[in-house]
Parts: structure tokens; sequence; C-alpha cells
């Protein structure tokens, strides 16, 4: 379960509104010192969605979508060569995180260093957007200026690794020519292969759920593409900024997502209820999904279901809820994001 989580964790960020931008990024994680999760992982996304995983348990990258199985088909020196790169890149990323732990000190003990780039693209004005960055402890440390070529000590402990990096020129190099030029071009190349991806739509069933009679409110989504979307309550047809609880937009088994919100109800009366409503946008559909806060229709997770009276009667709409794992705030967006094309070294300069 633990490793689960990370994963989902790993893998996502959550996006909403109008694609602008075509976006194909990398992440990468090493951990020590927690024998639940593999000491390395790296996850490719294009469009925020996930086309490729590897971890240090693997022989080989995996494909997590019928597109990229595709691409496999159509152009398997093109796959031999991210994938072999993408295996490469694991020791390389070993050798990063050597030198900045014996700069900070640490020889032991439990630590998670994350890398993360990223390219952004616009199909109508060719520009280019890009990042690259580290995390260590889920505290930002690092972060690669494109314009100049050197690096960004977030951290004091960073600062001689900083130095230290600044001076290995071709490598700094090698990386700029990657985000500006070499990461676009795989996007265009991507692009010809995931445009049915791009125009899929898919909805939801929305369920409301609780767990106790005095829990809040969950309403949620699932089975919906693509993860652009956004859900909330409303009370009057009002949106609610207040007693309310957003959660993440999380990736499920088959290529869909998921989402759930919810609303903190004892301040609420029983004849207020019907004030309520929950409402799920899907970009690229008109019309909403909404539905109304009402006793008879709450799921929970034990098996039975609210009528009017308060009561509780046996019922077939039974859903397991899960519950949330508190994960430290600075991980989610820390966690690194890359795995293609090993740079350079200083060796072959």
């Amino acid at each position: 379960m633990e490793k689960l989580m990370i994963l989902l964790l790993f893998c996502h960020e959550v996006s909403s509104g109008k694609i602008v931008k075509h976006s194909l990024k990398f992440y990468h994680m090493i951990s020590s010192g927690n024998p639940n999760i593999p000491d390395y992982m790296a996850v490719a996304n294009f469009e925020e969605v996930e086309m490729m995983y590897y971890d240090s348990n693997m022989t080989t990258p995996e494909p997590r979508h019928n597109w990229v199985r595709k691409l496999m088909e159509d152009d398997p020196q093109h796959w031999e060569t991210i994938s072999q790169d993408c295996i490469n890149y694991e020791q390389a990323f070993k050798d990063e995180a050597g030198s900045f732990k014996q700069h900070s000190n640490q020889t032991g003990g439990v630590y998670i260093i994350q890398q993360t780039f990223s390219c952004e693209w616009d199909d109508e004005t060719e520009e280019v957007d890009a990042y690259k960055q580290y995390g260590y402890n889920g505290e930002d440390i690092l972060k690669f200026d494109l314009e100049t070529g050197t690096w960004i000590s977030l951290n004091p402990q960073a600062e001689t690794t900083k130095q230290e990096w600044d001076g290995k020129t071709a490598n700094n190099q090698y990386w700029r020519n990657f985000l500006t030029n070499l990461c676009p071009s795989l996007q265009r190349k991507y692009l010809t292969y995931a445009r049915g991806l791009l125009h899929k739509t898919e909805l939801p069933s929305v369920s409301l759920l609780q767990k106790t009679p005095s829990s809040p409110v969950s309403c949620h989504a699932t089975g919906f593409y693509p993860h652009r979307a956004v859900m909330f309550w409303r009370k009057d047809g009002e949106d609610l900024h207040e007693d309310m609880d957003q959660g993440e937009i999380l990736p499920n088994h088959d290529e869909t997502f998921q989402v759930r919100v919810d609303l903190d109800i004892s301040s609420v009366t029983p004849e207020d209820w019907r004030r309520y409503d929950c409402v799920f946008q899907l970009s690229g559909v008109k019309e909403d999904i909404v539905t109304k806060l009402d006793k008879a229709e709450i799921r929970t997770n034990w098996g039975k279901i609210q009528n009017g009276n308060d009561e509780e009667t046996p019922s077939e709409k039974t859903l397991p809820i899960v519950a949330a794992v508190a994960v430290p705030p600075k991980a989610l967006h820390l966690i690194s994001r890359a795995c293609f094309y090993s740079p350079i070294s200083e060796d072959s300069s």
C-alpha cells in the first residue's frame, strides 16, 4: 500500500482548465532506509498522462499507455534507445545524489532525493518553457538556470554542490540543449501517436459517500477522461469555499481518473440539505454533472444507507471508502520527474 500511494503521488500533478501547451515531464526519485519501496523510481508523463514507468526492481521500462505500445511497434529503435538511456540514468542520478549527500554531510539514514525536468511546447507560437530541479527530503535544493547554463542554490546546504556542478560546462550545455530542443522534438513525435488520446472523452460515475453519519459527505467521481476536470460543492447555486476539502485527481488502473470533494455537514440542518449540490465539470464537455445532497443516495462503507428519517436500512449501495494517507506537504510537488536520455559525462567533452 505504501509503495502504491507513493507512486500515485510520484506520477501525478493536479491540473485543470484548457490545455494551452503540450507537456512532457520526467521524474526520478532515489530513496534509502525504506524497505517497502524501490531505491530508484522513474516516470515519464506526456500531456499529464503516465506513459512509462521504471524502478530498480525491473529489467526494462514499462509502457503505460496503448499509444506508447504502438510507438514501440512502429519504432522499436527509438524505444530501445530511450529505454537504455533510462536504465543508464539510474547510475548517473545516484552519482549526483551521492555528491549532494557528501556535501551535506549525510552518509546514512533515511533520505529521499528527487529530480524533475519538464518542457512545455506551444504548437501555435513554438514557444518552449522548461525547467530542471532537485529536492532533498521534501525541500527544494537546486534549480537549473536555462539562460546562464548554471545552477541556482535554493538551500544553503546545496551551495557546495552548485559550485561543483557549475564547473561541469559540457553537462550543463547538454541539459540546455535537451530542454529547449530535444524535449520539444520528442513532444512532436509523441503527439502524432497520442492525438486520439487528447480527443477522447469519458464521463464519470458520481456517488455520495460517507464513513459514519457524522462524517463529511464525499462527492466521488470515477472513470472520467481526460484528467482536466474540476469538482466542487455549491449552496443555493453559489460555489462553496469553506467547509469543503478538495481531493487530488488520481489515476485509475484503466487509464481513467478519479476525484473527490468532501463537505462538512456538521452544521447543516436536515431541512438545509436540499440547498447543496455537487458539481463535476470535464474539459471539453458543456454539460455539468450535478448531484443533489440527498441522504437517500449516500453510500457507506458498512453496507447501509441513510433514509430520510435518519435511520439506517440495509442497502446494496456498498462502496469501500479509502482513508487518506498523510504525506509531507512538500513531498507532492517535489517528487521528481525525469527519465529519458542520460546526460553526457564530463569525460566525453
